[in-house]
């Protein structure tokens, strides 16, 4: 199983926004569109970083309120873990998992963003494929 198989089902969207943008706009996107993290990139195409909720979290607590007015770069992890649509599911999962990320942006052949994929969308994926190996079984066992 492939990425471009998640993809298929979840989609290509991918949130972006700009590096000089504020904490406070980062949050408010987050919320707009009911996501966890954004892609930081300042032309649409390439991946400067990754912002997270944690990200504010955790500089919240260290830096107090004040963080909400500086830009979404100074609270951004650069060392961005990417992949390809072409990547197996269980291996980028896997990743994930050890390196302890729940986003990862999707690069085309060229380098360019062109999708991301969370955890949650990997576990659903994988549960809703439990879920028609469970039914094929069944079918075959009671046919």
């Amino acid at each position: 199983m492939k990425i471009s198989d998640v993809l298929r089902h979840k989609g290509d969207e991918v949130i972006v926004i700009a590096p000089d943008e504020t904490v406070s706009t980062l949050l408010a996107r987050l919320a707009e569109h009911g996501i966890g993290a954004c892609v930081v990139s300042a032309d649409g195409t390439h991946v400067d970083g990754i912002v997270s909720e944690r990200d504010v979290v955790r500089h919240l607590h260290t830096s107090g309120p004040t963080i909400l007015e500086n830009s979404v770069s100074t609270i951004m992890t650069s060392d961005v873990t990417t992949g390809t649509a072409h990547d197996d599911v269980a291996d980028l999962a896997a990743t994930m998992t050890e390196l302890r990320v729940r986003h990862v942006p999707i690069l085309d052949a060229d380098g360019r963003l062109s999708a991301i994929v969370s955890i949650g969308d990997i576990v659903k994926h994988r549960l809703s494929e439990l879920q028609s190996e469970r039914d094929q079984l069944r079918d075959y066992i009671t046919h």
